[in-house]
């Protein structure tokens, strides 16, 4: 993971650093974290941020965050500029991830220069683009500079009223959240709604029992919507229509956990959905007898956690990651 990548992989080359989320942060949750040499991850992680040359680059409109990959990491010049800043929110969001993980300490990283530049990203109507030099701006972006500010545990990196503005909407009409306003609901754009405004202080935990009358959301609607996502093979799927997929049982399975719904799934249904995904070789797929991959094994993982299994470590659900390295323990 560190020089070489598998051959299947080789195309996820730009996403280096959430392959290794997935692999680091699922060995905790199979309870496997010393099978890695914390020392030489936190080395190998930190290599990627990018850093101004001196404060007052600062100020010049890029964000300085975690590159995904060596490839995407350019040199810097002779007078210790940057040549190229691809420096990305998802990689951040990795980034950071795998160091609570693995129980780095995040107040002894360049906190300032991510956060400060992460606020050139911000747009008016409070979306987020991914990298300074444009991209797309959703709801994705906006959960993980949320998620970024919630594990720096330092808010000034944006705008949080104008975010949750945005947030807002991006509702749909049958109570789910499209990734943009407007669009269709979808499940992951859901999560990353629910998710960002429980890690922003904007709604509490168990909606469902407590008065909603003065919650910003309405709690029933989005139950409702997230109740209809799972299908008769007792799987989640993403959207109206769509084949279930081990994924969703994570992005649909933690709002129904945030929103205090997560009894009303048919667990026993979901769980054979789940084990009709995992592989002989190990690791979960997308579909019922495909190959699996590194990012359904993970939110497999993930999925089987919010079911209470056993063996695995217990999830903290709004950033999806262990409970234990979430809480800093």
């Amino acid at each position: 993971m560190y020089e070489l990548l598998p051959y299947h992989y080789q195309s996820q080359e730009i996403n280096r650093l959430t392959l290794a989320h997935f692999i680091i942060s699922g060995l905790h949750f199979l309870g496997a974290r010393d099978r890695v040499d914390k020392d030489v991850v936190a080395k190998w992680v930190l290599s990627f941020q990018a850093l101004p040359s001196n404060r007052v680059s600062l100020k010049d409109g890029e964000f300085y965050g975690f590159f995904g990959s060596r490839s995407s990491q350019f040199p810097i010049d002779e007078n210790g500029d940057l040549i190229h800043n691809g420096s990305h929110l998802a990689s951040t969001y990795c980034a950071l991830a795998i160091l609570k993980v693995i129980g780095h300490d995040l107040s002894i990283i360049d906190s300032e220069s991510v956060l400060f530049s992460m606020k050139n990203l911000q747009q008016d109507d409070g979306s987020f683009m991914p990298i300074h030099i444009g991209g797309e701006t959703d709801l994705r972006f906006v959960y993980c500079a949320a998620a970024i500010c919630y594990m720096l545990d330092n808010w000034s990196g944006m705008d949080k009223e104008n975010a949750k503005n945005y947030i807002l909407n991006c509702q749909s009409y049958d109570g789910g959240f499209g990734l943009i306003p407007g669009s269709e609901s979808h499940g992951g754009a859901t999560y990353c709604a629910i998710a960002s405004l429980r890690l922003m202080g904007y709604i509490g935990v168990d909606l469902l029992s407590n008065d909603s009358s003065s919650s910003i959301i309405d709690p029933s609607l989005i139950l409702n919507w997230c109740l209809q996502r799972q299908a008769n093979d007792g799987g989640f799927q993403g959207r109206t229509n769509k084949p279930s997929d081990t994924c969703y049982a994570f992005w649909i399975g933690a709002v129904l956990k945030l929103i205090g719904g997560d009894a009303l799934i048919d667990k026993i249904a979901l769980r054979k959905f789940l084990l009709s995904c995992q592989s002989k070789y190990g690791g979960f797929s997308k579909f019922s007898g495909q190959l699996p991959d590194l990012y359904h094994s993970y939110y497999g993982y993930t999925a089987f956690s919010l079911l209470e299994e056993p063996s695995l470590s217990p999830l903290c659900p709004e950033l999806g990651l262990p409970l234990l390295a979430a809480s800093g323990i």
